[in-house]
C-alpha cells in the first residue's frame, strides 16, 4: 500500500485539484497564509462530497496556540459543526503557559470530538521538545500527529522526526509536514517518515491568490507511490 498523502486547501477550486492531483485525504481550512484556521461553513458544505476522508481545522485565530475559555468553547461549536456536516475528522492543538500541551483543553476537546479522525497540529513544533509531545498525544488518542520536527520546514527537521517515529511505534502515526516536495521525499523516508502533509501551492503572480501547483503534487504524489 502507497504511502498516505494528505494536502491541505483552502479555497473550494483547490478541493478538486487535490483529489485529481491524488491526495488519500484533506486537511481543510480557511486562510492558509496564517497557517490555517477554521474553515468557513460554505467551504465545509464543498467538502462534504468529496471522495476522500476531509479532516477539518479547529483553531479559531492566528497567533499563538494559547486559547481562552470563549476561544474553547467556539471550537467545541465548531467541532461540533463539522460532526454534523459528515467530514471524518478535526485537526486540533493547544498549548499552556509553561510551554507545554494544554492537555486539559485537550482532553475536553478530545471528548467533544468522540468518534471523529483526530490529527494534533504543528502545535508541537512550537514546544521544546517535541518528542516530549508523543507520549501525551498518544496517550490523548490522537490518531496523527502533524509535525515539521520542531524546524522551521521538515527536511530540516529529519533529525527530530525520526525520533518521534521512534518514540510513536505504532501508537500514533507521525506526519511530516511544511516543505515537503517530490525532491525531498527521499531523505524524509530514510528518516522513516511513512505519512506526508503538504500543499504544493504557488501564488498566482496576477491576481496574489495561492493555488494548487498541480504539477507539483502529481510530482509529489508520484515520490511517495516509490517510498517502500
Amino acid at each position: 500500500m502507497a504511502c498516505p498523502l494528505e494536502i491541505c486547501v483552502d479555497a473550494p477550486d483547490d478541493l478538486a485539484a487535490a483529489i485529481a492531483g491524488g491526495a488519500d485525504r484533506i486537511e481543510l481550512c480557511s486562510a492558509l497564509a496564517l497557517g490555517g484556521l477554521t474553515p468557513t461553513p460554505g467551504l465545509i458544505r464543498a467538502a462534504q462530497s468529496c471522495p476522500v476522508p476531509v479532516y477539518a481545522m479547529i483553531r479559531p485565530r492566528g497567533g499563538d496556540f494559547r486559547f481562552s475559555l470563549a476561544e474553547a468553547q467556539q471550537m467545541e461549536a465548531e467541532i461540533a459543526a463539522v460532526r454534523a456536516a459528515g467530514l471524518a475528522g478535526v485537526v486540533l492543538g493547544a498549548a499552556d503557559a509553561a510551554g507545554g500541551l494544554d492537555l486539559p483543553l485537550l482532553r475536553r476537546l478530545m471528548q467533544v470530538a468522540a468518534g471523529l479522525g483526530t490529527t494534533l497540529h504543528r502545535v508541537v513544533d512550537t514546544l521544546p521538545d517535541p518528542v516530549a509531545a508523543v507520549g501525551p498525544a498518544m496517550d490523548l488518542g490522537f490518531e496523527r500527529i502533524l509535525t515539521s520536527g520542531g524546524a522551521d520546514k521538515a527536511p530540516a527537521g529529519v533529525v527530530t522526526l525520526s525520533r518521534m517515529i521512534d518514540r510513536a511505534g505504532s501508537g500514533v502515526e507521525v506526519m511530516a509536514g511544511s516543505g515537503v516536495a517530490a525532491e525531498n521525499v527521499p531523505a524524509l523516508a530514510a528518516a522513516g517518515v511513512r505519512s506526508f502533509h503538504a500543499s504544493c501551492s504557488v501564488t498566482d503572480p496576477d491576481t496574489g491568490t495561492r493555488r494548487i501547483d498541480v504539477a507539483a503534487l502529481r510530482a509529489l504524489r508520484d515520490a511517495v507511490n516509490r517510498v517502500t
